[in-house]
């Protein structure tokens, strides 16, 4: 059988049933505009790997820039759960703060992805 995790946004009206991810010692956090103001550290997780399994109505969505990143957040309470990466759209990070369990100052310190200095940014 299938392991599965779960996150939760803390009203919990989201719930994510994630399949398979990165090890939690991987969760990094990244210095772009919006992530530096976010400051949740985040896990890697495969798009086909991630299902919301309930609450699809109560994600808003916010996207920015080249719109290639797609952040997630519940309506109700306000807490990001997880995003669509623009660095590889093949994969979510999910806000390990919200998975079941997981205690996140017992992770840090975190490393830190340079979302400054995106490719997708050079252009502009």
């Amino acid at each position: 059988m299938e392991q599965v995790t779960r996150a939760r946004c803390h009203c919990g009206a989201v719930v994510l049933a994630i399949t398979d991810m990165e090890p939690l010692e991987s969760a990094a956090r990244c210095n772009c505009s919006f992530c530096k103001r976010r400051q949740a550290a985040n896990i890697t997780v495969p798009v086909a790997a991630l299902t919301v399994e309930q609450g699809a109505d109560a994600l808003a969505l916010y996207s920015f820039g080249t719109h290639t990143a797609q952040h997630y957040f519940c309506k109700t309470c306000g807490i990001y759960t997880h995003h669509r990466r623009r660095s590889d759209p093949n994969v979510y990070g999910v806000n390990i703060g919200c998975i079941d369990g997981v205690d996140p100052s017992e992770l840090e310190p975190f490393h830190w992805h340079d979302g400054i200095d995106h490719p997708s940014d050079r252009d502009r």
